[in-house]
């Protein structure tokens, strides 16, 4: 999906800072006249598209198997598909991503699949994937961990580059607007920009930090901290999968040339609860919710489909079947995994087994062995 729709001028002609978030797609599926957007072809959007729909289908399959009791635990990414699908296709499947607990629609687009991807959920792992298999991360659950992670990260990355110039591998790191009230956040930011890091921080603005309101967490917009760190910055319209995946692709192309790390904000809504544990309702109000649900970033892009006749009924039908499919694959492959043996406890500690783990596991054994 790189570099299939041009950069529009705006991006190149931003030096650090913008205030007013860069939108191509307006919330009623229109090209915005000012967009300069020169090469959106049918089967790039149908393409994004198709990439939401089935990461909101897995989304809401899992949402419903938490309350079913069958995961302890699940953050939703509704009304964040826009930012994610848009940000993960922007850059190379070579290029490594460091996700926080919420990159679901982001995980799926790099081939992570359900079985993989609930199995922290579920309680039978504590990671379900290779990460350099997908050259994507596992999940962490402590805020705001993985930009320090990525940042080391990408400086091994640079110094690779260093012994062979040819690599132009970058890194990019999802985190949030509760991150970035972290002091991890302010390490990584300038720890990035001091080493000239190859990466790109990724912010989801969903305004809230579970309770918090971003209101609340920062006197100045997120990205305008880009400058004192010395980071390039853009802010986007994070409902906008066109304007998300333009402003990435920028951001990247500056950092694959060897120029500053960049910050990307994307301005968007977390639609549902900060996890199933939490109840918003109790300190956000109706009206501001339906006013995003009015931003939604899928029923966006199908109102442009269909302006455009780029997609028609059955076009719909047959993805609405896929992602009914892809539902019931997560259902099935949820309740297919089983719990660990307690014997891998022992084995995931150390490389080389110590004394006292051994007697450890040998006592362990000895007294499961005796209900036999």
């Amino acid at each position: 999906m790189t570099n299939v729709i041009d950069v529009p001028a705006v991006f190149a002609e931003r030096k650090t800072v913008s205030v007013t978030p860069v939108q191509l797609l307006g919330p009623m599926g229109e090209l915005r006249p000012e967009a300069a957007v020169t090469d959106v072809r049918a089967d790039t959007v149908r393409a994004l598209y198709r990439d939401m729909v089935l990461a909101r289908s897995l989304d809401q399959e899992a949402y419903h198997l938490q309350r079913q009791g069958e995961l302890g635990l699940w953050l939703s990414c509704r009304g964040q598909e826009a930012a994610q699908v848009g940000s993960i296709r922007a850059v190379r499947d070579t290029d490594h991503v460091f996700p926080s607990y919420r990159e679901h629609a982001a995980a799926l687009c790099r081939g992570v699949g359900p079985a993989e991807m609930l199995t922290q959920w579920r309680g039978t792992a504590h990671g379900g994937w290779d990460p350099d298999g997908y050259r994507f991360h596992i999940t962490s659950l402590v805020l705001s961990t993985q930009l320090l992670h990525a940042t080391g990260y990408a400086l091994g990355v640079a110094a690779d580059r260093r012994k062979d110039p040819s690599l132009d591998e970058i890194v990019l790191c999802y985190f949030g607007d509760g991150s970035a009230s972290q002091g991890d956040a302010n390490e990584a930011f300038n720890w990035a920009a001091v080493t000239n890091a190859p990466i790109v921080f990724f912010c989801q603005n969903n305004q809230w930090a579970i309770s918090t309101p971003t209101t609340a967490q920062s006197r100045t917009p997120l990205h305008v901290r880009a400058a004192g760190f010395g980071l390039g910055a853009t802010v986007v319209d994070g409902n906008d999968v066109l304007a998300v995946q333009a402003a990435t692709e920028a951001a990247a192309a500056t950092v694959r040339a060897g120029g500053p790390p960049q910050l990307v904000e994307a301005i968007t809504y977390r639609m549902a609860g900060h996890s199933t544990s939490d109840d918003p309702g109790r300190y956000r109000d109706d009206d501001e919710v339906q006013l995003w649900e009015q931003r939604d970033p899928l029923a966006r892009v199908r109102r442009f489909l269909e302006a455009e006749g780029w997609a028609d009924d059955d076009y719909f039908a047959s993805l609405e079947t896929e992602a009914e499919a892809l539902a019931a694959e997560t259902r099935n492959a949820c309740r297919a995994l089983e719990a660990p043996p307690l014997e891998d406890t022992f084995r995931n500690t150390f490389v080389d087994e110590t004394p006292a783990l051994r007697r450890e596991r040998e006592q362990y054994t000895a007294w499961k062995d005796s209900f036999a």
